[in-house]
């Protein structure tokens, strides 16, 4: 038993970096799928088109669901037209487009993945750019080939130009470098970026190291009892309601937040060292609603890193 929870907290302190090795698996699966069954290259002057659509069309969709996952999302915009200090709160007018920028990135995760792994592959570049017209591209994919290759590049791809097969060959291997250098560009790219961002938010960090791990601790924690405290609520009102409806009773009174309550815990939340409380709900509970209710502006979570004199 005591190996079994070792392991399980193993995977649990390092749920993150499975997360994205699962995501990686997936999105080579999923690409790989496309490749062999969906894609078909019509060899003719459609092919740029074509091949964009499928380099691009799949990460957009990844982007827009990554979207749709990210809870931060829904607490800055839920209720943002019924009051726009939600989202452009008093004195911080650019805090929206910060919180949303914080949204993009982690959204991004999947589609760079997937154009990382299409470009490696090459198969949807290598369409897409021999149909390409631009003289100057020709030109330069051209240079010392035939005189077919300028008419018949767009057939490279599926075998049916009438180049030596030396040529043909060579410009595959070709299309299929410059695949594989931007799939690499963009993977070192988003390496960097990673990494300068990471190291950014650290040191613009008026929190320390392990008080940062105790509070992304103490929020996985609240969050899981969160979680079950509404199913526990849910299925007591729910219970109580059903009761009285069938057996004809008044119903008793169970305790439950006023609409006013669930509004302010909803709202994003940042650290403050002069007042340490590490969630909305946790300075809701200590400091009351009326603090609050004064303040009332959507704060950024401890994700930020970020301190609000």
């Amino acid at each position: 038993m005591d190996s079994f929870q070792t392991i399980l907290k193993f995977f649990m302190n390092r749920k993150t970096a499975i997360g994205y090795s699962f995501m990686a698996l997936l999105t080579m699966g999923g690409e790989r799928v496309f490749s062999l069954v969906a894609f078909r290259c019509p060899c003719s002057n459609e092919n740029f088109r074509y091949g964009l659509v499928f380099l691009f069309s799949p990460a957009f969709v990844l982007l827009v669901i990554g979207y749709f996952l990210n809870s931060k999302t829904w607490k800055l915009f839920t209720g943002c037209w019924v009051n726009p200090r939600k989202i452009f709160p008093r004195g911080n007018i650019c805090h929206c487009f910060y919180i949303f920028g914080q949204v993009t990135l982690n959204a991004l995760v999947a589609p760079v993945m997937w154009l990382s792994v299409a470009l490696l592959n090459g198969t949807f570049y290598e369409c897409a750019m021999s149909g390409l017209k631009n003289p100057a591209y020709l030109n330069a994919v051209c240079d010392s080939k035939s005189a077919k290759c300028f008419e018949e590049l767009h057939k490279v791809v599926c075998d049916k130009s009438s180049m030596p097969f030396s040529e043909s060959d060579e410009l595959k291997r070709t299309l299929q470098a410059q695949s594989q250098i931007l799939g690499w560009c963009v993977i070192v790219t988003t390496a960097l970026l990673s990494l300068l961002t990471t190291c950014c938010a650290s040191c613009q960090s008026k929190v320390s190291h392990l008080q940062l791990m105790f509070w992304r601790v103490y929020t996985e924690k609240e969050k899981e009892q969160l979680e079950q405290i509404f199913q526990l609520y849910a299925t007591k009102l729910s219970e109580r309601n059903l009761k009285c409806f069938f057996e004809n009773k008044e119903p008793e009174a169970i305790s439950l937040p006023a609409f006013q309550a669930w509004e302010d815990a909803s709202q994003l939340y940042s650290f403050s060292s002069s007042k340490q409380h590490y969630s909305t709900i946790h300075k809701l509970v200590e400091e009351g609603q009326k603090e609050i209710n004064e303040e009332r502006e959507t704060m950024l979570d401890f994700a930020d890193r970020r301190e609000i004199p």
